[in-house]
């Protein structure tokens, strides 16, 4: 009983630290309209509060996936979630006491962003290292949801503090990452390493003979998962606009609007992540079917323009992202060994976050030239990313994978009986 119930506090503390990056961008959502008028900021000044937080931590996560392999998970977790703490709090007073605020909130978010580099990417990497087979499909699942439940709750979060003070939100950054750090703390307790951490360079080489070797399949599943990260929040962007200019709703209303899709996709990852286990065959069919679902709904919501079955519509490629990211998620933690897996999943998390990144302004364009030309062009990108995980993402025989086990494992064995059968005289 006791282990259960400390199995379910390590995957409370894994799953709070996704949770963490997720609020970073989608909790300023709601106030940035505030921000820009009381600070007098241009449209472009604004979006750079989400911009630098983005693009720092894109170009942060593969270093401190370097590291959390050199060393530990908690090693980079912690400090990390303790900085963006850190940048929440400058933020806040910044904009509470500052004249010249703005500056110090995008340091502050520079700093916010750095922090999120350590979170989610790097508790991908500790869900394989703890758990193995069906439990690591679940628990990333978990994870996966975890990170959808964030952009559920993040706008009515943000829309509820900002009726207090629109910079509220920048304080609630702290107190929701001081939780996270008690359970990581407490509960999650990693093996200490027998071997010493291969150097740099041994490191690097490894690397590149794991993309030598898995790079065609390996490149295709970071391309899917941050095309599903790029659609979502593309689209979320465009119905935020649309929900705001055309139909009037705003505030907590338009929070919650926003979180049918996500709380849709969020329950279709948890769900995903429960069934798949480790095979990989029904894994490999998800993510077209994914696909399918996603070019199909895209294609679709060019016809629909009343806001309920626009949603409706929507709420299909919600689907088809519930069951892709669980499935990509399991792929790439199981494509290398512990030592170099905080890279290759950190490497993921920074092309997710380019995804979060490029989704809004791409969208944005978009719908300047065409509302039709918009979704049939975001239709014929998903079904062409379909397309290559149909040929290149390499999917291992469940049967010759446990044939393979059992034959090392007889092989060990009569390796160890030879060494001890062997006379010891003669040295």
């Amino acid at each position: 009983m006791t282990n259960k119930k400390t199995s379910a506090m390590v995957v409370a503390a894994i799953g709070s630290i996704p949770l963490i990056m997720t609020l970073g961008n989608s909790m300023l959502i709601p106030i940035l309209p505030k921000m820009q008028s009381e600070l007098k900021l241009s449209s472009f000044q604004t979006s750079l509060t989400i911009t630098a937080f983005s693009a720092v931590a894109a170009i942060s996560i593969p270093i401190l996936g370097y590291l959390s392999d050199r060393f530990s998970r908690k090693a980079v977790i912690i400090p990390s979630l303790m900085l963006y703490g850190l940048g929440g709090i400058l933020a806040g007073f910044a904009a509470a006491i500052f004249s010249n605020a703005y500056i110090w909130i995008i340091v502050g978010r520079t700093l916010q962003g750095i922090g999120a580099s350590g979170t989610a990417p790097i508790a991908m990497a500790l869900t394989g290292d703890l758990f193995k087979g069906s439990e690591e499909s679940r628990v990333l699942g978990l994870v996966e949801a975890s990170n959808g439940f964030g952009k559920v709750l993040s706008p009515i979060l943000g829309s509820l503090v900002a009726l207090i003070v629109w910079y509220g939100v920048f304080f609630a950054f702290p107190a929701v990452v001081l939780v996270s750090i008690i359970l990581t703390w407490i509960f999650i307790k990693e093996k200490k390493k027998k071997k010493e951490a291969p150097k740099f360079g041994q490191y690097v080489k490894g690397l590149l003979s794991v993309f030598k070797q898995e790079g065609k399949w390996l490149l295709t599943a970071y391309l899917a998962g941050a095309t599903c990260l790029f659609t979502l929040f593309g689209i979320l962007f465009y119905l935020s606009d649309t929900l705001e200019k055309t139909y009037r709703i705003d505030g907590v209303i338009k929070g919650l609007v926003l979180a049918i899709p996500l709380l849709v996709m969020c329950s279709t990852s948890y769900i995903t992540g429960s069934k798949i286990g480790e095979n990989q065959k029904l894994m490999k069919k998800l993510i077209i079917l994914g696909f399918i679902f996603v070019t199909i709904s895209y294609g679709s919501l060019t016809f629909f323009k009343n806001i309920v079955p626009f949603i409706s519509v929507l709420v299909i490629s919600s689907v088809g992202t519930g069951l892709i990211l669980p499935c990509i998620n399991s792929f790439i933690t199981g494509a290398v060994g512990k030592e170099r897996r905080g890279f290759v999943t950190s490497l993921y998390g920074s092309v997710r976050f380019l995804g979060v990144a490029v989704g809004p302004p791409v969208f944005g364009w978009l719908i300047s030239w065409s509302r039709m030309g918009m979704f049939l062009s975001i239709a014929g990108f998903t079904f062409l990313v379909g397309v290559l995980a149909l040929f290149l993402i390499r999917v291992k025989d469940n049967e010759q994978e446990q044939t393979g086990k059992n034959e090392r494992g007889k092989r060990g064995k009569k390796e160890k009986n030879r060494t001890i059968l062997e006379p010891v005289g003669g040295r």
